[in-house]
């Protein structure tokens, strides 16, 4: 379990020799012998619990965040090491586990944070000994999130929080959270905000589950009754939380933007590259061997190809600013905007080759001997352009601070956030 010695003088052969010897030292046999079948195969052979159980190897390793520093539980790899080491990983399915913790709370704790709290918080968060969500949305704080009106007070060396948090995705599976509160009413809505790491076993924190229309529970609401929190748990300056929040913003934006920009894949759904596979597979399954794909099915697939290319271009380049020491910032809202609408897409294409039963719930529905597509992704997909910030927010982003065109019209920009309409 000691983690791989590799770094940014190793050359390219290094990388793959030292992480196929993990892999054939590390990675349990039945599930490499599953692997040459691909992912549906490795489903059948590793329940959920028995790769949770396993995944501090991995983490260990240093390969679960290779770019991260070594002193922070990574490997100091540059961004094409990484890609390299991940080409040998990819056939094995080894997917992140705590996405909102090493994408969301991560870049803050660099950007932001106390070397104390990188110690104390990143690395059970690389091992998911304690899981993380983010909690911003509030009912009248969506979209337009400097509107919030949870409230923390000061109290000697503690802050007591109090309001109402929703769309809290995986809550119900955490142990810590990202929250914005207001710290200041009489300070200019984005001035008054200060940022705040919560532990939501503590006395006083309810939360509740939303079961959205796909049948599933990813979400949340989160009540937080006079909790109190040390000073500790505060990232960045009283009143800086909106700074701050802008590095847990674009990795979010990178996160959904999908793999790649070491994204997680779990909220962008199932990929183009594994629905041109089921399609292959679908066709060589055929009775009649000579049936082919339709030109027009051709021409949607390559399409399809075509966006994701772009996709992984714009991420790689994200990626490379976070390497030269920057943080992902506004450009990690085009990869954002991209994927919501590209998986949409893929989702779509993949209801109209799988015929209407593809809607169907909770059957699962397989498709010569693949899983290229979970019966809810179609439903799921129209979450994607709405979380991580909605297509129209994030457009106004690129426009002001990619583009450089002007700034919205706010009426009420500047004024305190007490005299404020909401």
């Amino acid at each position: 379990m000691n983690r791989l010695v590799l770094g940014p003088h190793s050359t390219d052969d290094d990388v793959v020799s030292t992480v196929d010897e993990w892999v054939r030292s590390n990675v349990p046999e039945p599930w490499i012998e599953a692997s040459k079948n691909g992912r549906a195969a490795i489903r059948a052979v590793r329940p959920r619990a028995d790769y949770e159980a396993w995944y501090p190897t991995f983490a260990a390793s240093g390969l679960a965040v290779a770019t991260w520093p070594v002193d922070y539980g990574g490997l100091d790899l540059s961004p094409k090491q990484a890609r390299i080491a991940e080409s040998r990983l990819a056939p094995f399915n080894l997917g992140r586990l705590n996405p909102l913790g090493l994408h969301n709370m991560a870049p803050a704790l660099f950007a932001h944070g106390t070397e104390e709290q990188r110690m104390r918080f990143l690395f059970p968060m690389v091992a998911n000994e304690e899981r993380w969500c983010q909690m911003f949305s509030e009912p009248g704080a969506g979209s337009d999130l400097a509107s919030l009106a949870m409230r923390a007070e000061h109290d000697g060396d503690e802050w007591v929080l109090t309001g109402q948090k929703v769309w809290s995705t995986w809550a119900h599976h955490s142990d810590f959270a990202i929250c914005l509160a207001r710290t200041d009413p009489g300070a200019p809505k984005r001035k008054g905000i200060t940022y705040f790491i919560v532990d939501l076993r503590s006395p006083g924190v309810e939360v509740r589950e939303l079961r959205h229309m796909g049948g599933v529970v990813d979400f949340n609401e989160v009540w937080l009754d006079e909790v109190r929190i040390p000073d500790f748990y505060r990232v960045g300056k009283a009143g800086d939380g909106w700074r701050v929040a802008a590095s847990t913003l674009a990795g979010e934006r990178q996160m959904v933007a999908g793999s790649g920009s070491g994204g997680v894949d779990r909220i962008g759904g199932s990929g183009v590259m594994r629905l041109i596979a089921a399609v292959k597979n679908a066709h060589e399954q055929e009775v009649d061997r000579d049936q082919s794909v339709s030109p027009v099915t051709a021409d949607r697939l390559a399409g399809l190809v075509a966006e994701e290319r772009i996709r992984q271009w714009t991420n790689d380049r994200v990626r490379a600013t976070i390497k030269a020491g920057g943080t992902p910032g506004p450009a990690a809202s085009i990869g954002k905007v991209h994927q919501g609408t590209l998986n949409q897409q893929i989702q779509m294409l993949a209801t109209d080759l799988l015929g209407p039963e593809a809607m169907a719930f909770p059957r699962a529905l397989t498709w010569a001997g693949s899983l290229p597509y979970e019966v809810s992704s179609m439903i799921r997909s129209r979450a994607n352009t709405i979380e991580g910030g909605t297509t129209e927010i994030n457009k106004n982003v690129l426009g002001e601070k990619v583009l450089g065109l002007p700034r919205e019209p706010d009426p009420f920009h500047g004024q305190n956030w007490e005299d404020t309409p909401r």
